[in-house]
């Protein structure tokens, strides 16, 4: 029976796990539906299936790169169960699972969800590249110490990313005095949204990153005009291509060993946002896999 007589399979790119096996695959899909520390705006639990929902119409021939990404291989993973019992437990249990798909040789994808998560990921990433530096994509700089009572909140996720590993944070544009006070007291200095253009902006990023790099973004960095669909909208923000440029320049001149894309909050905007991140993480495993 042909194939033209179903709808893809509800997987990222809408790959068959038939056609791609997970021992197969370089890149190993994520999907983690938790939304534990939110405030404002809740249902980024709801982000990851809308993103996988959206990917499977894309076009797998991608016209930068002059090829079909997907033939790297690409597996999505069941969503992982959350647990209820605290944010901490959650780190655990993504730090467990990214580390068992290290350990298989994966490219890691994961799809949030709320930031928090991220956490766990970088965990394990760091004890298997100890010169790792993560990129940070965000309107918000997320380094409160603690927040509502727990460090493990969204709002607390680069605070204890720090105490694993540098950190190089683009697009921020919204800041607490307290965030403020640390950047300066550590002489850290943030490519605010609003410095973020010029010709040499890119190099600027890059030269700060170390060899390897794992990329964190949180979906509020774009300009809300094109991505509406956040918890935590911000005016301003980074634009489509120039979000583009900077991951090509990065890719092409360091390691990237694995990311993440989160805080997608379906409800909050059209449709084409959904299609926005899935077209986001489609282009970065084309760039993480691209040869240098």
């Amino acid at each position: 029976m042909s194939d033209e007589f179903f709808l893809p399979p509800r997987s990222f790119g809408g790959i068959s796990p038939l056609i791609t096996t997970f021992d197969q695959a370089k890149v190993a899909v994520l999907p983690v539906p938790y939304d534990s520390t939110t405030e404002y705006k809740s249902g980024t639990r709801e982000g990851p299936q809308a993103i996988i929902d959206a990917s499977r119409f894309l076009e797998l021939y991608d016209i930068e790169l002059d090829r079909e990404i997907s033939e790297v291989g690409i597996y999505t993973l069941s969503e992982v169960q959350p647990l209820m019992s605290g944010p901490e437990p959650m780190m655990e249990r993504v730090y467990q699972i990214t580390s068992d798909l290290l350990d298989k040789g994966k490219l890691l994808a994961m799809l949030g969800g709320e930031h928090s998560l991220t956490l766990g990921t970088v965990k394990a990433h760091r004890e298997r590249y100890p010169e790792l530096s993560v990129l940070h994509l965000d309107a918000h700089a997320d380094l409160r110490d603690q927040y509502q009572g727990t460090k493990y909140s969204h709002a607390c996720v680069m605070r204890r990313v720090w105490e694993i590993c540098p950190v190089v944070h683009v697009g921020i544009r919204s800041l607490s005095r307290e965030e403020h006070e640390f950047l300066s007291q550590r002489k850290i200095e943030p490519f605010y949204a609003e410095a973020s253009t010029g010709s040499d902006f890119v190099a600027r990023v890059s030269s700060t990153l170390s060899p390897q790099v794992y990329i964190s973004i949180d979906l509020d960095v774009l300009d809300p005009s094109i991505m509406s669909a956040v918890g935590t909208p911000e005016p301003g923000g980074l634009g489509w291509q120039q979000v583009l440029e900077l991951l090509r320049a990065v890719a092409d001149s360091k390691q990237i060993v694995g990311f993440d894309i989160m805080e997608l909050c379906p409800h909050e905007g059209p449709n084409a946002c959904a299609f926005l991140a899935a077209k986001l993480a489609y282009k970065l495993v084309g760039y993480a896999t691209s040869t240098r």
